[in-house]
């Protein structure tokens, strides 16, 4: 329970955080970072993006590399928990990064994946072993 409470802290902070922040350094890049993820620090962001239906894959994936996708993406030091196709939307990823570089991640998606793909962002903890704890205490 404490865990997943730390991470819903963690997500109330980015939420406060970033967007004053963002506002006061005006539409500049952000600064690429070397902080790495600890349990104190780390948010895990659930990032979904949904292929334009209309275009096929060959032209989406042409345009992917004349924006330096993924050349860009994940940015260094950017933990990829998962990274999956769903047939019908597009690409489900679940980055793991320290919560101060919300701003770079967001800035690199908007800058190489946006035209392609629609982008939706939510912010996730890891349920996994408290669900299973639950599992097993009801059998």
């Amino acid at each position: 329970m404490m865990r997943i409470v730390m991470h819903v802290a963690v997500v109330a902070a980015i939420a406060g955080g970033p967007i004053a922040s963002a506002k006061a350094q005006g539409a500049s890049a952000p600064q690429t970072s070397s902080a790495t993820a600890t349990p104190e620090n780390a948010v895990l962001l659930t990032v979904f993006l949904r292929h334009d239906q209309s275009r096929p894959l060959s032209e989406l994936n042409a345009q992917l590399a004349k924006q330096g996708f993924y050349k860009a993406f994940p940015p260094p030091g950017v933990e990829v928990v998962s990274w999956s196709v769903v047939m019908g939307i597009g690409q489900i990823i679940t980055l793991r990064f320290p919560a101060s570089r919300i701003r770079e991640v967001n800035r690199v998606l908007e800058d190489t994946a946006w035209g392609p793909y629609r982008t939706e962002f939510y912010p996730t903890y890891d349920y996994k072993s408290v669900g299973m704890s639950e599992h097993e205490k009801a059998q």
